[in-house]
Parts: C-alpha cells; structure tokens; sequence
C-alpha cells in the first residue's frame, strides 16, 4: 500500500510541460496555434481529434481531410516555464499572454490563422 501512495504523490508532484503550439499547413500559409498547460497531452488529443475528423476548428478540419496529415506539422512553438513558487498553479494569463505575442508575431511573417 505504501508504493501506491508513493506513486501517486509522484504524479501529483509531475509538472507537465506547457506552453503553445502550432497546427500549420506546408502548402499555404495558414496556421492554428493554441496554448495548454500539457503540451505532449494535447498534442495526442489535436492529432486524433484531427484523424477521427472531430476537431473543433472546421476549417482547419476541412484542410486536413482535403490535404492529409503528410502536409501538416504539429510542433510546440515555446514551451512556459514554471514560478520558482511552488504555490503557484494557474498559468492562464501568462498562455493568454504567449498566444498574443506569438499571434501578433506570426501575422507579421503574413501567416492566416484558421
């Protein structure tokens, strides 16, 4: 009984990488980015979402079912590090924060957004 207790304070004390990724199309210049504060998470819940055909962006939905997934990469753009304070635990603003900047920065190199 006691590993499993260990175990499970272990989980409770992993910190998950988290930050913003990119959806981006490698036959035009569109893009979806979105923030999480479990990347490799949402990575496999954006890539299935995408090959089940259910996300819940229909444009980008559309693309990929017309393209295939050959011409789309998913890649984590920054990744959020975390407060030395260990009380901490809602990122949510400084995500909000990284998504605009990285909007605003990717507009400037002319991508369109789905």
């Amino acid at each position: 009984m006691d590993r499993r207790r260990e175990l499970k304070e272990q989980y409770k004390q992993m910190k998950p990488e988290m930050g913003i990724i990119i959806v981006r199309s490698k036959k035009d210049n569109k893009a979806f980015i979105e923030t999480s504060n479990n990347l490799k998470g949402y990575i496999n819940k954006t890539k299935f979402q995408l090959e089940l055909g259910s996300h819940l962006n229909d444009e980008l939905q559309k693309q990929w079912n017309d393209q295939g997934e050959e011409n789309f990469i998913i890649e984590i753009l920054e990744t959020l590090e975390y407060d030395k304070d260990e009380s901490k635990t809602d990122y949510s603003q400084e995500l909000e924060v990284m998504k605009y900047i990285w909007t605003e920065k990717l507009a400037k190199e002319n991508v369109e957004f789905y």
